[in-house]
């Protein structure tokens, strides 16, 4: 234990919208998962740095070559600027937490990182050229591991892990999980963003608005089912502030993911073994950003009539949840299963 206590433990949530780091020193932050680099010299003389991330890149993506290097939960392949975003990334959430990436002459430190499901093999390559030299030992495992790692939900359990690239599903059955427990589909929050944008501006083809925009009107005012109250956004339209009813566009656009996920659910059930099938239906949690679409939890109960009901149960609150998993495998991780990354 006294070697565990001189190593700087590390969960790192990385994530297509936002990321997130948890350390055994007690520090926790989450940033948006954006990078950029001022566009041309008068971006470089107003911004003052070389590269902005997180928030302070979006706000000021006007004046940056922005890049949001997560697509559907994978790294994107084949762009320099990505890659180096990727980097950017990794090493600004190790920095919050008090790791200098480019002076590895403190405490030893082992980073555990959680991606899709599905995406382990593509991604590993990746990040483990992102953090080379930047940390000691790396661990990269499945995001719906680690939240049920975190949450101490390992046996008898399905995690639903819904955020922006990808939705991932991993049935927990008191082991490690296997390729057969799992799966990643590309339907989550970005699905849904392009879809509401789809249907926005074909009922409302004088309004002018943004990706970014609709992000956050989907942030706002997401559900599923019966709308409880209208919702309602304002637009320019020819210039002027207009209010747009886009209660209907809302619903239709976080439906669209419903039949693919409601098809993994009962597929993966059907998969548990038969006499742990009851146990694992009453035991589904559901987590991430998209996971707290409203009514979504109660949506996916009703769908599990069909094989004799079930419970499913939101995490409140998502956004350490992934991190906080890694930070507790990393913790218990044996030396055996570390790879080393320093020289």
């Amino acid at each position: 234990m006294s070697e565990k206590k001189e190593v700087l433990h590390v969960g790192i949530d990385l994530g297509t919208s936002r990321s997130s780091i948890s350390a055994s020193n007690g520090q926790r932050h989450v940033i948006e998962s954006y990078v950029g680099w001022p566009l041309d010299m008068v971006a470089k003389r107003v911004l003052k740095k070389p590269v902005l991330i997180g928030r302070e890149a979006l706000e000021n993506r006007s004046m940056l070559d922005l890049h949001r290097p997560l697509e559907e939960g994978l790294i994107k392949d084949g762009s320099e600027k990505d890659e180096a975003a990727v980097r950017e990334l990794l090493r600004h959430l190790l920095g919050l937490v008090g790791v200098d990436p480019d002076n590895r002459n403190g405490m030893p430190v082992r980073a555990v990182v959680g991606v899709p499901a599905e995406a382990l093999r593509v991604n590993k390559q990746q990040v483990r050229k992102a953090l080379q030299n930047a940390v000691d030992n790396l661990l990269i495992v499945s995001e719906p591991f680690a939240v049920a790692y975190g949450i101490e939900a390992l046996l008898h359990t399905m995690i639903i892990d819904s955020g922006a690239g990808t939705t991932d599903f991993c049935v927990m059955n008191g082991r490690l999980p296997t390729e057969e427990d799992q799966r990643t589909l590309p339907q989550a929050g970005d699905f849904i963003d392009e879809a509401l944008m789809r249907l926005i501006r074909g009922r409302y083809p004088e309004a002018k608005f943004s990706i970014h925009m609709v992000r956050e009107w989907k942030e706002a005012g997401s559900f599923v089912g019966p709308p409880k109250n209208p919702v309602v956004v304002t637009a320019p339209v020819n210039g002027k502030p207009t209010q747009l009813d886009i209660s209907q566009e809302m619903r239709q656009a976080c439906e669209s993911i419903l039949p693919p996920m409601v098809e993994s659910m009962l597929d993966l059930l059907s998969r548990v073994q038969p006499e742990f099938q009851e146990k694992v239906r009453n035991n589904i949690v559901l987590s991430g950003g998209t996971g707290l679409i409203r009514g979504l939890g109660p949506r996916l109960e009703a769908e599990l009539q069909v094989v004799g009901g079930g419970k499913v149960r939101v995490v409140k609150d998502p956004i350490f949840v992934g991190s906080d998993g890694g930070l507790a495998i990393a913790i218990d991780a044996p030396d055996s299963d570390w790879e080393r990354l320093s020289a």
